[in-house]
């Protein structure tokens, strides 16, 4: 399906139900958040599956949006969802009953009866915003959950994912009465004590490989537990070690309590296909960032991992 398309099928059907993935990033809440004002807005009747493991600093743009209990919903919509295995586990239900799915990555699995892709995107919530104005609705929760969104996916803007037309979203979001400077200030500005001694924890256990290129970064529970961190603490970690002088691939493994190691990584895509490598542990995503989880200790992830990169390294003509 194309914008278009995707915009018809929003006009011709009711009583949605929105969903994105598990462990939500901004794009995730944002993208999520803003499709359910954008349908309101139309008058329909629209609700998010709850994200039970988002952390708190999304919490306000969920509050009074979660689907009640015993919601049937007639229309399922998921958002930056790239594959079924994603899915929350209090979605699981949701398999084979996705009517359209809205999503950017390039390892998009096709689940769903419809899907609108654009792999060019920058964030999903690109595409919600070229929604809002296919549709011509809008509304000020929208727009800040857009901006969110955008501006989360790139680092505030920053990072390689960024185009020309992250820029003029943006800016048409600013110039409609975005409070840009609160958001970027609460999301990328503001750290909490426990995220600070983490990241200097971080630092101190960093492995180098290839001389200083491939940074791997362990994060036990036993090191969030010195620092007396939690989920809060951890929001988009995975860009911090990328700071690092010299460094062009770098990843973050997190041990999670349920035995397996949640891994992002962070690559200089014209040397390294993130996605690619990610998959070849049963993950994916974008060509700059991608993700993954592997069942065993933090060791265990960090060398199958590193492992994963220098194989597709030497497949891609740079090992």
């Amino acid at each position: 399906m194309n914008l278009q398309q995707t915009a018809q099928f929003l006009r011709s059907h009711d009583n949605y139900l929105v969903v994105t993935h598990k462990r939500p990033d901004g794009d995730a809440i944002g993208s999520s958040v803003g499709l359910l004002e954008l349908l309101r807005a139309m008058g329909k009747t629209a609700w998010l599956l709850d994200s039970q493991d988002a952390t708190q600093v999304f919490q306000p743009y969920l509050d009074g949006r979660t689907a009640p209990e015993g919601f049937a919903p007639d229309t399922v919509v998921s958002v930056d969802l790239a594959a079924l295995g994603l899915l929350p586990a209090n979605g699981a239900w949701l398999k084979g009953r996705i009517d359209l799915a809205i999503d950017h990555h390039g390892s998009q699995e096709f689940f769903a009866q419809n899907t609108w892709l654009e792999a060019d995107a920058a964030a999903c919530g690109e595409m919600i915003y070229a929604l809002s104005q296919e549709l011509g609705v809008s509304t000020p929760a929208a727009r800040r959950a857009i901006y969110l969104a955008v501006a989360t996916d790139t680092g505030c803007f920053l990072y390689g994912n960024t185009t020309g037309n992250t820029h003029r979203v943006a800016a048409a979001l600013i110039d409609q009465g975005v409070e840009f400077q609160e958001i970027n200030k609460r999301h990328f500005r503001t750290k909490s004590m426990a995220r600070l001694k983490l990241e200097s924890l971080m630092v101190q256990e960093m492995r180098l490989y290839h001389h200083n290129t491939v940074a791997i970064v362990p994060l036990s529970l036993a090191m969030m537990a010195q620092c007396g961190a939690g989920k809060n603490d951890t929001e988009d970690i995975s860009a911090f070690i990328g700071q690092l002088e010299g460094v062009r691939h770098s990843a973050t493994v997190r041990e999670m309590e349920d035995g397996q190691c949640k891994i992002s990584l962070r690559t200089q895509a014209d040397l390294l296909d993130a996605s690619a490598t990610c998959a070849r542990l049963g993950g994916g995503g974008h060509k700059a960032a991608s993700g993954c989880t592997v069942t065993g200790s933090v060791d265990q992830a960090c060398q199958a991992i590193l492992a994963a990169i220098e194989a597709q390294m030497a497949e891609e003509g740079h090992g």
